[in-house]
């Protein structure tokens, strides 16, 4: 009896769900996906929230088995699919490194890229406060992605001789600074990688649905989210990341308009 094929609660822009659609092509696992309706609005999504209470993408289920967060579902394709390619590097130390790399990624380099959206494509900071977040995305996206040149060093790729863990987690986050006009220098050993790791098919296909996915998201963000009756998810590093930056009448506006929420389970 064949098991049943993989499926992913889904969202193209997702960084974290960019993540997973790359380990999957990689180990060349089938899988269906779907972006859950009312994703994002802050109400109740009815088939993301069986796996996933905090409604967020990416959400994976196997049969009976329903898991989320990127780490967490990248760490079970590797174990349960370790006879087909490994994302991991072998040594401990180069595991480590990876795992640090990622834990960078998802937190600090996220938030950046995260606030981007808010603050341009959901217009939620105007005239000066807007120059002075673009300012700190750019000093702060800068420093990070000095930070991951330095860990690449001489190497093709991030997990080393080959595409891997580390890499597929870099991936999304430095090519939503390059969306964004942020990228690396032209000719540095960053944007060499960026431009190598394009040449693989999955991150090619994955790349291709985040730049559609984006042509949606940054024209109706506004009209969703600000105009509308959506409510944006505020939470852990992006908040962090706009309080840090300047950008606290942000979320003071946004309470006061009652169109941010934040991170299960929901206060009382």
């Amino acid at each position: 009896m064949s098991s049943p094929t993989l499926f992913l609660h889904d969202h193209p822009v997702s960084s974290y769900a960019q993540k997973v659609r790359i380990a999957l092509r990689e180990k060349d696992i089938p899988f269906n996906r779907a972006v859950p309706e009312g994703l994002g609005f802050g109400k109740d999504v009815p088939t993301l929230s069986a796996a996933n209470p905090r409604l967020e993408v990416p959400a994976l289920e196997d049969g009976d088995l329903k898991i989320f967060d990127s780490t967490v579902i990248l760490g079970y394709l590797e174990d349960k699919y370790d006879d087909r390619k490994k994302l991991l590097p072998a040594s401990p130390a180069d595991r480590a490194r990876a795992k640090m790399i990622e834990e960078v990624c998802d937190t600090q380099y996220e938030a950046i890229n995260w606030a981007y959206g808010e603050i341009v494509w959901a217009q939620r900071a105007e005239g000066e406060l807007k120059d002075r977040l673009l300012d700190q995305m750019k000093h702060q996206t800068a420093t990070i992605q000095a930070w991951l040149a330095e860990k690449l060093g001489d190497r093709e790729f991030f997990n080393g001789d080959s595409f891997g863990y580390a890499d597929l987690c870099v991936a999304p986050m430095l090519h939503r600074s390059v969306h964004f006009g942020f990228g690396p220098a032209e000719g540095s050993p960053l944007d060499q990688w960026h431009k190598r790791i394009q040449q693989r098919e999955s991150v090619a296909t994955t790349f291709a649905e985040m730049e559609e996915g984006a042509k949606v998201v940054s024209k109706g963000l506004k009209m969703v989210f600000i105009d509308g009756q959506g409510k944006r998810e505020f939470r852990d590093h992006r908040l962090e990341w706009l309080v840090k930056s300047g950008g606290i009448d942000v979320v003071l506006e946004g309470l006061k308009r009652n169109n941010i929420r934040f991170s299960w389970p929901p206060a009382a």
